[in-house]
């Protein structure tokens, strides 16, 4: 099945590919903030279908105005998972800009990029994060920085929280769960020694991958002024930390 599924699904990422670089360079100039986010939102939901990956969504998402969504971080698709609800400007390590055509397919999205070899990198990043609040966005943030095998969560960076907090946002904290067939299972974790390609073989060579999204209680602007960002993040973490490490089976939508 695993060869077969590739040769069948191969083909339709490259059409993908192919129609998403030709729209961000031909059709994208020309769109208001609403219609490129309209954009990006089909064409991560047409990702998730030809990668064959189910979204589950538990909770209640902020569907409108300026909100941080807080994730844990599994894979490179969590971007398009999240971006498949509701269209997300990512907050992301510069590395992921020199991926080939992904990194810059999210940047001509909107990816706010953060290069930790700079030293004013925070203070720039922090002035482009809340100039996308004002405009009403959602940012997505991935604060362990890394990803992992999704069993559990790695600490949090809180500088990131800031410009939130100074921006007078909600903060809303996420849970990325995955399945293979039925079963959690880092199967589609992107960690190690693969490198994009080789992960995005892995992917559309099985069936079965399900994502459960938990959208978990949001922290109000007030709340999160009153607290800071060091117990914001403390408190994101511990919420998203139980919520990964939750051991039932998933449960319908």
């Amino acid at each position: 099945m695993g060869p077969l599924l590739f040769l069948f699904r191969a083909p339709l990422v490259i059409i993908w590919i192919a129609s998403s670089l030709l729209s961000v360079a031909v059709v994208y100039p020309f769109l208001p903030l609403s219609g490129r986010n309209a954009m990006n939102k089909s064409w991560s939901l047409a990702l998730m279908k030809i990668c064959g990956v189910q979204v589950r969504v538990h909770g209640q998402p902020m569907m409108s105005g300026a909100a941080l969504w807080v994730s844990n971080h599994i894979s490179w698709i969590d971007i398009f998972i999240l971006s498949s609800i509701r269209c997300v400007a990512f907050v992301a390590k510069s590395e992921i800009r020199q991926w080939p055509i992904i990194g810059w397919l999210v940047a001509k999205a909107g990816t706010v990029f953060l290069n930790r070899r700079e030293r004013q990198a925070i203070k720039t990043v922090s002035q482009q994060m809340e100039h996308r609040f004002t405009r009403g966005e959602v940012l997505g943030l991935f604060a362990e920085g890394t990803t992992s095998t999704g069993f559990d969560v790695l600490p949090f960076r809180s500088s990131l929280f800031e410009p939130a907090i100074h921006g007078g946002v909600s903060v809303q904290p996420i849970a990325l769960r995955f399945y293979h067939r039925g079963v959690r299972s880092d199967y589609a974790a992107f960690v190690g020694e693969q490198n994009l390609v080789q992960n995005l073989c892995v992917l559309i060579s099985t069936t079965g991958i399900m994502v459960e999204v938990d959208f978990l209680p949001v922290m109000s602007a007030e709340q999160c002024q009153e607290m800071g960002r060091t117990k914001v993040s403390a408190h994101a973490h511990e919420l998203i930390g139980k919520a990964v490490r939750m051991k039932q089976p998933p449960g319908p939508g």
